[in-house]
């Protein structure tokens, strides 16, 4: 019956596009028969896999294709649901307050795939997953309409599909076992495709029409070949920077005017770039725009130790431009963790490895009350500012009409670690191609980045932190197993307990934040314990398959146990790579 039903949806499919030849549909129409099409056979395929245990494997590839036909349009309009059905297979955990944490057990297709592509199937399991499935899908075809589309949303969802293929998509984020991203991303450019005919008559300029179909029949004959070795540098420097392009062009082509702008950039051309982000999205829904002015304020602010009880603590003291807005040191003075960058530091929503602080002006506090760091309050925080006669002058010109206050004083700080974004690296030079000087151990290591040694499932580029794109809305923490020594005989884990500090949830010991890779050559230590010291010892540390790959066996581990059996070459590579990361801070005005 099933089979038979697929034959009625694309047959009807095709009678519908028939009469569309002969009359004028708007595309928010052609849209909703698209998606009712799609999501209909995803369904069917789905409960083809309870009526034919001989055919699961076949009939979950069929079902999760038309689901990848559905991405563009699923991810924007209905983020949660979409969330749910594109999961890890890893617990969530949410805790808003002591009084509302919630503990979830995945589901989703990537569950799905981890438990059918196994030795030993567990068909109730996979019963359970399917029927989950089903019933989200089902939920969002009856709720799911088009007629409030416009132009602009369509615009945004067709970038954004573009944006996910590039940092997560060809990585193996959401195809952790089959590792099929080449044909999930062909997929995708298949569906923007036929999106994108839609609104053929809205081209001004029918070259431009043109060039679209030209240039996704180019991707998607790109998108070959084998996992490990797909080269993901030149695919983003040739086709994604060139569609972002294309992209500008048909917004001014269409003349749409967006109402605000994402966490990317309404005019971004390029992933890599200081003009990339709107950094705004990342702070409290008050803030203002960033001026001169500001920064300056918040620059004197920042290395100011007349701010610390004893005078001697500025917030450089921890984080110095010389090292990568580092200190050097293996644990900070004062305090029980390694001193992060703050570096891109902006571009993330939680702070601290235990993200107990929602935003940079909260993190402020924290250091502000630490008795192991500025040992003050915010009211002798504002005393200390309102005695410089310099301060008075500035504040009452960045914020007039008003008295200085510490939430003024912490914007301003904060302002000026918002302006920490350089992107002036050599990678980023040369994947913008302004020049042409990485080496082939360069690029191959950023292959292997994202490719082979999966490290761009949690360091997403082009931040390299775990902020995941392309909406931007959580910066994940992982379990990984970091060890109390540098020790991989009789290895035992941290006694630090991250994120279980906060809200003393269980399953939440021993996770934290995942920082950013950029720069890291020059942040050592490394973890949050500083225990390595040297790139090649992380990356011994994760070949081996994280802690438990040094005997640390934790229920949660979010990183996967196998090694990665990278070769000595492989990892010199992904090092060589790393350091191509290295922003140029000396030409920057920090």
């Amino acid at each position: 019956m099933t089979g038979l039903f697929i034959f009625f949806v694309l047959f009807s499919c095709e009678e519908e596009v028939k009469k569309e030849e002969t009359t004028t549909i708007s595309f928010n129409t052609k849209m909703q028969k698209q998606f009712d099409k799609d999501i209909s056979l995803a369904i069917a395929h789905l409960d083809s896999i309870k009526q034919d245990p001989n055919k699961i494997e076949k009939n979950f590839k069929e079902s999760r294709k038309y689901f990848k036909k559905l991405e563009p349009v699923l991810s924007t309009l209905d983020i949660e649901n979409y969330g749910f059905l594109n999961q890890p297979n890893i617990l969530k955990v949410e805790e808003e307050d002591f009084t509302d944490i919630k503990i979830k057990s995945p589901s989703g297709y990537q569950v799905l795939e981890e438990e059918i592509f196994v030795d030993k199937k567990d068909t109730t399991t996979i019963i359970k997953h399917v029927n989950l499935i089903a019933s989200r899908l089902k939920l969002i075809q009856k709720n799911t309409g088009f007629d409030h589309i416009k132009q602009y949303h369509f615009l945004w969802l067709f970038r954004k599909a573009i944006d996910r293929i590039a940092l997560t998509g060809i990585t193996g984020f959401d195809s952790p076992v089959l590792e099929n991203s080449l044909e999930d991303s062909k997929i995708v450019y298949q569906s923007l495709h036929t999106y994108l005919s839609m609104f053929k008559d809205e081209f001004k300029d029918p070259n431009l029409f043109k060039m679209w179909k030209e240039e996704i029949q180019v991707t998607i004959d790109s998108l070959q070949g084998d996992f490990n070795e797909f080269d993901r540098y030149h695919f983003i420097k040739n086709r994604t920077h060139k569609q972002l392009t294309l992209w500008n062009q048909t917004v001014s082509d269409w003349k749409v005017q967006f109402p605000f702008e994402l966490a990317i950039k309404n005019d971004a051309t390029s992933l890599f770039s200081s003009d990339t982000f709107n950094v705004t999205y990342f702070a409290d829904r008050n803030q203002k725009e960033i001026t001169q002015d500001m920064v300056s304020l918040g620059t004197k602010l920042f290395y100011d130790t007349n701010l610390s009880a004893d005078k001697k603590v500025s917030c450089a003291t921890c984080h110095q431009p010389e090292k990568a807005f580092t200190d050097g040191l293996k644990i900070s003075k004062g305090v029980t963790r390694n001193s992060p960058t703050l570096l891109y530091a902006a571009l993330q929503q939680g702070f601290f490895y235990d993200k107990r602080a929602g935003g940079l002006e909260g993190q402020i506090i924290s250091v502000v009350e630490n008795v192991n760091e500025f040992h003050s309050d915010l009211k002798t925080l504002e005393k200390a500012v309102i005695s410089n006669k310099e301060y008075v002058e500035q504040f009452a010109k960045v914020y007039p009409n008003r008295e200085i206050n510490n939430n003024d004083i912490r914007n301003a700080i904060a302002n000026y670690i918002r302006t920490l974004i350089p992107f002036n690296s050599k990678f980023d030079r040369n994947i913008n191609g302004l020049e042409n000087t990485l080496s082939a151990s360069e690029i191959n290591g950023y292959n292997l980045f994202n490719g082979k040694a999966k490290c761009a499932t949690c360091h997403f580029a082009p931040l390299f932190n775990g902020t995941v794109p392309p909406d931007y809305k959580e910066s994940e923490m992982e379990l990984i197993g970091v060890p109390k020594h540098n020790d991989t005989i009789n290895a035992t884990i941290s006694e630090d307990l991250g994120r279980y500090e906060i809200y003393k949830t269980p399953e939440r010991k021993h996770f934290f934040k995942t920082s950013t890779v950029r720069n890291a050559a020059l942040t050592g230590p490394y973890m949050h314990n500083g225990v390595y010291t040297t790139l090649e010892e992380v990356m011994d540390f994760y070949n081996r398959g994280g802690g438990a790959g040094i005997g640390i066996e934790q229920e949660y581990q979010t990183l996967p146990p196998d090694p990665l059996n990278l070769t000595n070459q492989e990892i010199d590579d992904i090092i060589a790579f790393i350091k191509s990361l290295n922003d140029n801070i000396s030409e920057s005005e920090y």
